[in-house]
């Protein structure tokens, strides 16, 4: 398939975005590609696409299924595996924000707990246990709000980072 220089810029920036963001560069740009292209695509069309081997192609498509962002679909007469992303944006967000806790945020807050009910914790420096447990408070707050913010639907929560700063008119009774 022959991209567009609009898909391709899409493509290209995506997969440098997702280097920044700690994603393999073929990944992101796979999942790039679905998502502009809006229909299911079988591995070899992706592989001749993006010009990588098919074998990367098929590891990359691996890691997105284990995040969750693509999903296997079948053409009838056709044995080949077909693949696909959601195209609603905000369902993509929640999905990478609930994965990305999940894998990363979520152990740092189970750690921090660990460390504090071990009995050895207590013979740290009243400031090393004070910098951990405050720590520890932060990683819970932000964790539940996460957790509030993804019940939220989309128009709900498209409301409220619209509020951004202005929250804080509420908070302060003004």
């Amino acid at each position: 398939m022959e991209l567009s220089d609009v898909a391709r810029q899409f493509v290209v920036h995506w997969g440098e975005m997702g280097s920044a963001w700690g994603v393999n560069r073929t990944v992101a740009q796979i999942h790039a590609l679905l998502f502009f292209h809006g229909r299911p695509l079988h591995a070899e069309e992706i592989a001749e696409t993006l010009g990588v081997a098919r074998s990367n192609v098929s590891t990359s498509l691996k890691e997105l299924q284990s995040w969750n962002l693509v999903r296997i679909s079948h053409v009838l007469g056709d044995r080949r595996d077909y693949f696909d992303t959601s195209h609603d944006v905000w369902a993509l967000f929640n999905t990478i924000v609930r994965e990305r806790k999940e894998r990363e945020f979520d152990p740092t807050t189970r750690l921090l707990q660990q460390l504090v009910a071990q009995p050895e914790f207590e013979n740290e420096s009243p400031d090393v246990q004070d910098r951990v447990r405050e720590t520890l408070r932060f990683m819970e707050s932000l964790g539940s709000w996460t957790d509030e913010m993804l019940r939220l639907s989309p128009s709900t929560l498209e409301k409220v980072l619209r509020m951004g700063a202005s929250v804080q008119k509420f908070i302060r009774g003004s």
